[in-house]
């Protein structure tokens, strides 16, 4: 077995739970920990959400989990709060200056629908914790080898297009896994995604286990009905080898779906691999040994009667909620407000959770979104011009325009151990800056420009319309020639930068299909002259209605390239340096 195996093995992961409260109380440092527990309690202690940051020694980024994204205004208040007083960084890395962008003491809403804080010491974390049980919220298993929080639509129960409300059983899944020992020492990482949604905006098709609604006639205790339940996907994912999740066929019962998941993770936990870390995830099993084989997996280990599937539900993919929308109660309205990658201030936050209290019916609710936006719920019609005039709703508008809106960013080297180049600040500027700098036809309502730091996927790339991942890239001396150089010369005439691979059309829906990298090694300078070219040519050539991610399959990638080397910039003049 792998190294993070035989950490599991030594000792079981959950258990590092009561450790971190000692280590609170005993005020231990990161070598006191390491040296009482070892190098494998960082590992164990991604089962308490947290993870430490990559060169911030002392510090730790805690993911909290929110099932479906669902939040009540006084657990969103409280989430705020806790970034406001604890994720707050020490002089010496900058104080409340510390990112030049959005200051300190901010959060992340996260592309699986949690939210995540940095600048987190070990001895606030038990304060941390009691605020949260107080309001029902948990860090535990927010990462680790176990089921991650469980993805569902939005909006649930709240729009028209909904086939019915799956929230409910998302809550019943998390529930279930959680602290559930049984079930937390998996070979790898377990996501699942349940939606009632026909527009499966929870990315059935990117995830592990992917639950989307269909229809049924079967025997029941009062004869025959037709009822409504999940079809499902196993298999999909991001990353290296990224997958696209393989139907099987099974419909599932609402009231099934929790012993359905559990079946799922015991087939993973009993012959998934346990030795090369690298191709542990599901999808390598479900493509090692087939769909039709692992569906017979866990037809042996469910305790329900799964039947075959019946009639699909779902009719397309919806990327996000950015706007106005009324509900199907009427009078009421969800306001979906656009957070460019994710990072928001706690205050700002808890601004918004105060604000769907104030605004808002009884039921109101936040609600996060897998683009790293984030929606306020049960706004009657007369109170969405007050919600609309709020401070925050000036910073994180409902009516961003097609740059803004579609940006998605991971962590990236800010914080993260893997990140190779900056992302959040990256992003965001450039965002706006292709808001300012490329005019869009105006059917053009999103262009969804993902960036991870590393292959590792967080942000999602593979699916964007335009995907970038992170790279250090050597420039070659003679950046304005295109003869060839011996690799010595090349050597002695290069500077290393920041860079990334370049992608073009990836989608989910009815169209699915990743992105094909373009270009590699692009130096990150050469990016956005290289998006104007692209533009340029997309509003020439595009036909009505064509989005562009469409353009760009049916363009042939040697013609992007050279669209894209057009630009007044080295795109093309790097080479992938070493890590």
């Amino acid at each position: 077995m792998n190294s993070v195996e035989q950490y599991k093995q030594n000792k079981h992961p959950l258990d590092v739970i009561e450790d971190v409260k000692e280590y609170a109380e005993e005020g231990l440092s990161f070598e006191e920990i390491e040296e009482r527990a070892g190098g494998g309690e960082w590992e164990r202690l991604k089962w308490a959400g947290m993870y430490s940051h990559g060169v911030q020694d002392g510090y730790f980024m805690m993911r909290t989990k929110v099932p479906g994204g669902k939040l009540t205004p006084e657990q969103a208040e409280v989430i705020g709060e806790v970034s406001e007083e604890y994720a707050t960084a020490p002089e010496e890395y900058g104080g409340e200056t510390q990112n030049e962008l959005w200051g300190d003491a901010y959060l992340d809403i996260t592309t699986r629908q949690d939210v995540q804080a940095h600048w987190i010491e070990v001895e606030d974390v038990p304060e941390i914790w009691a605020k949260y049980d107080e309001v029902g919220l948990t860090t535990i298993q927010g990462c680790g080898d176990s089921a991650r929080n469980v993805l569902g639509c939005p909006a649930a129960g709240l729009d028209e297009h909904e086939c019915f409300d799956a929230q409910p059983v998302i809550e019943a899944v998390s529930d279930y896994f959680t602290e559930n020992r049984e079930y937390a020492n998996l070979p790898r990482k377990y996501k699942m995604t349940i939606t009632g949604c026909s527009q499966d905006c929870a990315q059935s098709q990117i995830n592990d286990v992917g639950l989307t609604p269909a229809r049924k006639r079967i025997e029941t205790a009062d004869g025959e009905q037709e009822v409504y339940g999940f079809h499902a996907k196993i298999g999909g994912g991001l990353s290296d080898g990224p997958r696209m999740a393989s139907p099987i066929e099974v419909f599932v019962r609402p009231e099934d779906t929790v012993e359905f998941c559990r079946a799922v993770a015991q087939t993973f936990k009993e012959i998934g691999d346990r030795n090369n870390r690298g191709v542990c995830r599901m999808r390598y099993l479900v493509e090692q040994v087939g769909p039709d084989t692992f569906e017979q997996a866990i037809r042996d280990r469910c305790d329900v009667e799964l039947r075959e599937r019946g009639t699909d539900l779902t009719e397309g993919y919806t990327g996000d909620h950015v706007g106005v929308h009324e509900q199907k109660q009427d009078g009421l309205n969800y306001v979906g407000f656009n957070v460019i990658t994710g990072r928001m201030g706690g205050d700002e936050f808890a601004e918004a959770a105060r604000a769907a209290e104030k605004y808002g019916t009884e039921d109101a609710s936040i609600r996060l979104a897998t683009d790293q936006n984030f929606l306020i719920t049960h706004i009657p019609d007369e109170n969405l011009d007050d919600l609309l005039a709020e401070d925050f709703a000036q910073e994180y508008k409902p009516d961003p325009g097609p740059f803004e809106r579609g940006a998605v960013g991971c962590t990236g080297s800010e914080f993260c151990n893997y990140g190779i180049i900056e992302t959040k600040n990256r992003v965001k500027r450039w965002a706006r800056e292709l808001e300012e700098r490329i005019d869009t036809p105006d059917d053009l309502e999103v262009v969804r420009m993902h960036m991870s730091g590393c292959s590792a996927s967080c942000a999602q790339p593979q699916i964007a319309d335009i995907g970038f991942r992170g790279e250090t890239v050597k420039m070659t001396g003679e950046a304005d020639s295109d003869a060839p150089q011996s690799p010595e010369a090349e050597t002695e005439n290069s500077d290393m930068v920041e860079g990334m691979d370049f992608g073009l059309g990836g989608a989910l829906g009815s169209d699915n299909e990743f992105l094909d990298w373009v270009e590699t090694a692009v130096p990150a300078d050469a990016v956005i002259p290289a998006l104007e070219e692209l533009f340029d040519a997309f509003a020439r050539e595009h036909e009505d209605g064509e989005r562009f991610y469409e353009w760009c399959r049916r363009t042939d990638n040697e013609r992007l390239r050279q669209v894209m080397k057009g630009a007044d910039a080295p795109v093309a003049k790097g080479v992938a340096g070493d890590d």
